[in-house]
């Protein structure tokens, strides 16, 4: 590991290391390049090493952003950051904080799917750690030969990767990328992260053909193999890195719920496209239902797809249904979901658990108008439903078509449309369409950014359901109390928290929810809510005498640099 340590003296952050010379320079975590002070440099064997002239960190900033901006594509500009990350990590992050809305879609969504579908041809330096199947007896060896102490983990096995499917070892990059916002907003010190690829194989034959796939070239492991690959993974964790923060990530619909619901309470753990997605949605679903003036109890939800991220939406609006006095089995019957063969119904094969809750009961269906009387399409379904509720998380992109948005806009003031599929290329509609078929009326957030739409004189501000609102506050609050696990709770005050942070309004034009550039605040305010929560279940071992507020203020990391002095 990096042998360094930081002591505040006087109020200032001091880093002792014994690296110096060219160890130093090519080390992007320690490296601080031209803003080395002229004491380091004699210190640190870098005199002569480095132009004469030491630079402050904004000055860097200046020049890397010119830098930055002088790219054309967001290739272009994804390669810029990552070299620059393999440089000099604090003078990356202060430059993508100065420069979020721009940067942030860069580094995660929509442009990571391309990074992650690029990696083995585009592969230059390795990040975190890779664990494939084939080592699955050196598991703890390999936890071992991380760089530094880890306080925070994001893994994936690149099953279900955003809208792109199975993306085997190249999957890494998704735990980079979201790393990398739980340290801009969160305050995550990222040389307390570490991101992991479980590697069990691909089904991508794209990928098992490619000469150049940098991944274990077999195909995905049976289910017993993997469990118990799972099993040793989280066994080895336990020992080797006790209370450490896990967030699972784009594990498919079949194993990411499993998976949760194992493991939730033997390590500290989440899974953000259940969980954090499901709060996103409900706080931009709270706002909308304030701007058109109804509840949640009255609501009626269609949701298109239904895999983790569609059953986690509807488990936590179910939650907060009950929450206002519906019984779970009333508040489960405003649900239709529909898969690719359409409405999920007790006849309908191979159900998950986290899907049965929602089966609708065939029999239902005998007054309806189908189009199709072998399959019930979400046409159908939003005619004989009205709903006044549309999610999209199916990665099929224009599966909203202007029929349905007009059939539904018919029977709906404010119809609430949600288009939430990632990357951009997978969304179920485009915002400047539904703002159009509606006539203005429709209360939209979409998963991927998207500009204004201007309609007739109005412009219309898009809100993003970005999980990045969400799950670094969530990651700050549980670190900063050092909770023992994650409760059903703890995501329902962030979600609370979010949505507090939204303007009361009936204004069909006003975004309903923060902007990203408002992520570090929003992180924030959702540290100390989920902070406090875990103190009040007993979650939390901190002092009990010590304030929270005060705790999570003091982890949060800022991209700034230490002064240096020989350990």
């Amino acid at each position: 590991m990096i042998n360094y340590k930081i002591r505040l003296d006087s109020g200032e952050r001091i880093l002792e290391t014994n690296l110096s010379g060219e160890q130093l320079l090519h080390l992007p975590q320690l490296n601080k390049g031209s803003a080395f002070t002229a004491q380091e440099r004699r210190d640190f064997g870098l005199l002569g090493r480095l132009p004469c002239r030491v630079e402050s960190l904004d000055e860097q900033v200046d020049r890397a952003y010119a830098q930055f901006s002088r790219l054309a594509t967001p290739e272009e500009k994804a390669v810029f950051i990552s070299e620059l990350y393999n440089i000099n990590q604090v003078l990356v992050y202060k430059m993508i904080s100065e420069h979020v809305m721009e940067m942030t879609p860069i580094v995660y969504t929509p442009h990571v799917a391309t990074t992650v579908s690029t990696f083995s041809n585009e592969f230059r330096k390795p990040r975190g750690l890779y664990i494939s199947y084939e080592d699955r007896d050196s598991i703890e060896e390999i936890l071992e030969n991380r760089a530094t102490e880890t306080d925070m983990i994001v893994v994936t096995d690149g099953e279900r990767i955003l809208g792109i499917g199975d993306q085997g070892v190249g999957g890494i990059g998704i735990p980079i990328g979201k790393l990398m916002l739980y340290s801009l907003f969160g305050g995550i010190d990222p040389m307390k992260t570490l991101p992991i690829v479980l590697d069990v194989g691909t089904n991508n034959q794209e990928h098992l053909d490619d000469p150049r796939y940098l991944g274990w070239r077999h195909p995905r492991i049976s289910r017993e193999e993997y469990d118990k690959f799972i099993a040793k993974f989280v066994a080895a964790l336990n020992k080797k890195l006790p209370g450490v923060f896990l967030q699972w990530e784009d594990f498919s619909k079949n194993n990411a719920p499993r998976i949760l619901r194992e493991y939730r309470d033997k390590i500290c753990s989440f899974n953000d496209d259940i969980q954090g997605t499901a709060a996103v949605t409900l706080a931009a679903l709270l706002a909308a239902f304030k701007a058109n003036g109804t509840k949640l109890t009255g609501q009626r939800f269609v949701i298109l797809g239904a895999g983790s991220a569609s059953t986690g939406i509807a488990d936590l609006i179910v939650s907060g249904m009950v929450r206002a006095g519906m019984s779970e089995q009333d508040a489960r019957r405003c649900f239709w979901i529909l898969n690719s063969k359409g409405l999920i119904t007790e006849k309908s094969e191979n159900m998950i658990p986290s899907q049965t809750p929602y089966l609708r009961d065939s029999n239902e269906l005998a007054n309806w108008e189908l189009t199709d009387a072998n399959k019930v399409t979400l046409l159908d379904v939003v005619k004989n439903v009205k709903p006044t509720v549309l999610i999209g998380c199916s990665t099929v992109p224009g599966s909203f078509t202007e029929e349905i948005i007009k059939e539904m806009a018919s029977h709906v003031d404010k119809p609430i449309i949600f288009p939430l599929s990632n990357p951009t290329s997978k969304c179920e509609a485009l915002p400047v369409d539904i703002i159009n078929w509606t006539d203005g009326k429709a209360l939209v957030a979409t998963g991927s950014p998207f500009d204004p739409v201007i309609y007739k004189g109005n412009t219309y501000s898009i809100a993003q359901c970005n999980n990045a609102l969400t799950f670094p506050g969530i990651g700050l609050g549980t670190v900063a109390s050092k909770a023992t696990r994650i409760s059903d709770e703890m995501i329902w005050v962030a979600c609370e928290s979010l949505h507090n942070k939204v303007a009361s309004s009936n204004d069909s034009t006003k975004p309903l929810l923060p902007s990203i550039s408002e992520g570090a605040d929003a992180a924030k305010e959702i540290g100390y809510a989920v902070a406090e929560q875990a103190r009040k279940e007993g979650l939390a071992t901190v002092p009990d005498d010590v304030d929270i507020r005060t705790l999570v203020d003091e982890r949060i990391w800022k991209p700034q640099y230490c002064s240096y002095k020989k350990l």
